[in-house]
């Protein structure tokens, strides 16, 4: 396929929202170029809860819209990626003093009634003293809601989305910073360097999409050429993960003295996942990391409610993530609103920019559209909104099919071992199968680099989806990282290396 002199669209950043917004975009008929100055997910993106979730504690700030659109999103989402997408129950003890029962209740009910539950199972409410959820809590937590949520696998998500993108025929780059852009004859000109050789190539487009996250604000100014730019708050969040603490399918919401939330979900299989943090962050996005304060609030906080307290040795990995709020001007974090707001300059003879400020990775699919409102206005109609009931790549099943999708893999591959038959389907669905190929055994897979990792996987990932360092394979593509020992990921890295030595991979565009 050719690639036009001029494209409609470019979008700044390969997060969540920008991927969306590509992947939309090309489906209704407009061309679109996506950099990226990392990988793919590499910012906030890949640092969430990962969680497909409403947002309870949002409705204390009558942020009434956003949870209305995030709980409709919650089972479209799930139909459209059920490999990556599936439901969990929550379970919210009651705590004495803090926020009182029939506040809950409301709460819960609104979050029954206002969304569009069709598959997700109601509320219900617990007796702690003989249900599994009150086993690795302390006695003194008699009752609980339980109530539906989803969970994601945040950095898959933004993966397929622009592999959908891309097979559809936008042109996406990572490891290509955008270092300038200027108005030209009414489109823009971007100038795009390839951060691994250098290369400088210069981009026309007829409208930009700002969606660099927390990186924003920096590229109206050092890039746009803007002055005296302010539109976001940077909020760190960081979460720590711990060798499992209970063995329920389910997760908990956990309520703090201090008005905050941490969940503590089951991760990766035989680990837990807590968090998150709200602190304002100044620094550099990609320098944030979890502060010892972070990590013994954490701490203090699953501790206050689990029989076994959770202690800073227990930690085997943590992540932080910078969210990139609108200034609404809250006095707390915390308070900042959680919604998304674009907000579009230029038009009338003078080339588009169209910025992205905060969003959730539940409510991505929606924004998307908004934007394409927006993109309609500076650049005519090009096609309908159709995203609704597209089934990401390996999608392709039913929302109650996942073991049945198990089971055919196994069935194709006989030589899989169950869990590797699983893991597999969990991150590729029904494109597992173009990921093994002609193997008929296990050797047939090439390299086990540790924990199932086979040659196999991480050729079709720097084949597929854009996968350049060991980073890339164990933390954003597998999760192999939290098995891998550091002299195993080093020979991970060393092999990417021998196969792209800084080539950009034509089958991945």
């Amino acid at each position: 396929m050719s690639i036009p002199e001029i494209h409609d669209i470019f979008v700044i950043g390969g997060g969540i929202n920008g991927c969306g917004i590509a992947r939309d975009a090309v489906g209704r008929g407009y061309s679109v170029y996506l950099a990226e100055m990392n990988d793919l997910a590499s910012g906030t993106s890949s640092c969430s809860t990962k969680l497909i979730h409403g947002g309870l504690r949002y409705l204390e700030h009558y942020e009434f819209r956003l949870v209305r659109e995030a709980l409709m999103e919650r089972e479209v989402l799930w139909k459209n990626a059920p490999h990556i997408i599936w439901p969990m129950r929550f379970v919210l003890p009651y705590a004495k003093g803090l926020r009182p029962a029939w506040l809950i209740r409301l709460g819960l009910f609104l979050y029954d009634h206002i969304g569009g539950r069709k598959l997700l199972p109601a509320t219900k409410t617990l007796d702690m003293r003989s249900d599994a959820a009150g086993k690795p809590l302390k006695p003194i937590f008699a009752r609980a809601f339980e109530y539906s949520d989803g969970w994601v696998n945040d950095a898959r998500l933004v993966v397929l989305n622009a592999r959908d993108a891309s097979d559809r025929g936008a042109t996406i780059r990572t490891r290509a910073k955008v270092t300038n852009a200027r108005r030209d004859n009414g489109h823009w000109t971007i100038r795009v360097e390839d951060q691994r050789n250098g290369a400088v190539e210069e981009v026309k487009a007829r409208l930009i999409v700002n969606a660099a996250g927390p990186w924003i604000d920096h590229v109206l100014a050092g890039t746009v050429g803007q002055d005296n730019v302010h539109n976001v708050r940077l909020v760190q969040g960081s979460h720590i993960i711990v060798r499992k603490k209970f063995d329920d399918p389910r997760a908990y919401f956990f309520q703090n003295k201090d008005g905050r939330i941490i969940f503590a979900i089951p991760y990766e299989d035989e680990f837990t996942l807590i968090g998150t943090t709200d602190r304002d962050y100044d620094g550099d996005p990609h320098e944030v990391k979890i502060t010892q304060a972070e990590t013994e609030y954490l701490c203090d906080a699953a501790s206050e409610y689990f029989a076994e307290p959770v202690k800073p040795e227990h930690i085997v990995w943590t992540y932080s993530g910078v969210r990139p709020l609108y200034d609404d001007g809250a006095t707390k974090a915390q308070e900042a609103t959680r919604d998304y707001v674009l907000k579009s300059e230029g038009g009338e003879g003078q080339a588009p920019i169209v910025n992205i400020f905060g969003g959730k990775i539940t409510t991505y699919r929606r924004l998307a559209e908004s934007m394409l409102e927006i993109i309609e206005k500076h650049l005519g109609n090009k096609g309908k909104p159709w995203t609704h009931s597209a089934a990401l790549p390996g999608g392709e099943f039913a929302v109650t099919g996942f073991d049945a999708e198990v089971a055919k893999l196994r069935s194709a591959y006989p030589f899989l071992e169950p869990g590797l038959a699983r893991r597999l389907t969990r991150l590729y669905g029904t494109r597992a199968k173009a990921l093994l190929g002609a193997a008929k055994s296990e050797t047939d897979l090439g390299r086990n680099f540790g924990a199932d990792l086979y040659e196999a996987e991480v050729r079709y990932l720097v084949e597929n989806e854009w996968a350049v360092t060991a980073e890339d394979v164990l933390w954003r593509r597998t999760k192999r990282g939290l098995k891998l020992g550091r002299e195993q990921a080093a020979a991970l890295d060393e092999f990417l290396h021998g196969i792209s030595p800084g080539v950009h991979h034509a089958a991945a565009e």
